[in-house]
């Protein structure tokens, strides 16, 4: 009866090893028999998804059955929590309940005992948690790209992974296609012939293949700083065009604006230390904070937090699946201006 327990906002790390679980776990012939993906939001799915655990698997292999936004351990009615408490006992040996929450279980509830005891008491059962370090957790960030290059057989350069955070960010998900897309393109410039060997990304590949595009991402930020909105449309259309992910687009000018606005609040309230500052603006290289400054001279607070208000709705828009570039012109066209100068 095991049960894999998996929470936390890496939404990336969280699909990745769920999937790791359900390839380990299922004969690939016998998947469409063995497979059930429930939706927690239901109620009625989850009361299914309880006797559907109690089921052996057809044919070889294992069976899994997951459970997406599960309230197990987040909050659940009296009535799915004593259906658990007796499903728990009948769970086959073959088949795995994957248990899936954004939000960390509640160890107070009677459900999240119960499983963290069958946690305990079976090898086959786990808990992992995946959380995204905050933006200007530097290390945590470092360390999110560590474990990705560990999961990839990559290795880099302290140097080399300070330039893929300060490129890309926290984003899990963009880290992980951008590690791909490296270790392909440096699989076919240098073939090893041990492959168990971990593959080393160098500093010049990665400026060549990712600090580029990021690179026309901060140009794009400073034409929206100084107002030339319509320049900086054109470019990002030209970009999206060139294929570029419109959300690590919007990552890099969101990142870019939440440093100018960290710099600018530390700077009024006295603070000189470039290296705290860097902390919390969750920028990699403390030396940028001179270039920011001399960026957001003349700039007001309220002028940055109106163009970090938009590229936030932009976000939301994209990530609602309205078309990118109609995402950027709807919110940076709305108004007539969208910085002013003290």
């Amino acid at each position: 009866m095991p049960i894999h327990l998996i929470w936390g906002d890496d939404y990336e790390a969280c699909n990745r090893e769920t999937e790791k679980i359900i390839q380990t776990v299922i004969e690939p012939s016998w998947k469409s028999f063995n497979y059930s993906q429930i939706d927690g939001n239901d109620p009625k799915q989850n009361f299914r998804a309880l006797e559907e655990v109690q089921s052996a698997p057809l044919g070889s292999g294992g069976r899994v059955v997951l459970v997406r936004r599960s309230p197990f351990c987040n909050g659940c009615s009296i009535e799915l929590a004593n259906k658990l408490e007796q499903a728990i006992k009948l769970i086959p040996d073959n088949t795995h309940l994957i248990l899936y929450n954004s939000n960390k279980p509640d160890k107070r509830l009677k459900t999240t005992k119960l499983i963290e005891k069958n946690i305990k008491s079976n090898p086959f059962s786990q808990e992992k948690s995946f959380i995204l370090p905050l933006p200007w957790d530097i290390n945590g960030q470092r360390n999110l790209v560590k474990s990705i290059l560990h999961q990839l057989n990559l290795k880099m350069n302290y140097e080399t992974i300070d330039l893929i955070v300060e490129s890309i960010g926290n984003d899990s998900s963009l880290i992980n296609a951008e590690l791909q897309k490296l270790s392909l393109f440096s699989e076919t410039i240098d073939k090893k012939l041990n492959t168990n060997e971990p593959r080393e990304i160098s500093k010049e590949l990665v400026k060549k293949l990712i600090q580029n595009n990021s690179t026309n991402a901060l140009e794009i930020a400073n034409f929206l700083l100084k107002e030339e909105r319509i320049i900086a449309l054109n470019k990002i259309q030209s970009l999206l065009q060139n294929g570029e992910p419109a959300l690590r687009l919007i990552t890099t000018l969101t990142g870019q604006s939440r440093g100018w606005l960290w710099v600018h609040l530390l700077d009024s309230q006295g603070n000189q230390d470039v290296k705290e500052i860097a902390k919390f603006a969750g920028i990699a290289n403390p030396k940028r904070i001179y270039v920011i400054r001399k960026q957001i001279q003349g700039k007001s607070l309220e002028s940055l937090l109106t163009l970090m208000k938009k590229l936030l709705k932009i976000e939301a828009a994209i990530k609602s699946g309205i078309n990118p570039i109609d995402s950027f012109k709807d919110n940076l066209l709305t108004e007539s201006k969208i910085l002013t100068n003290n």
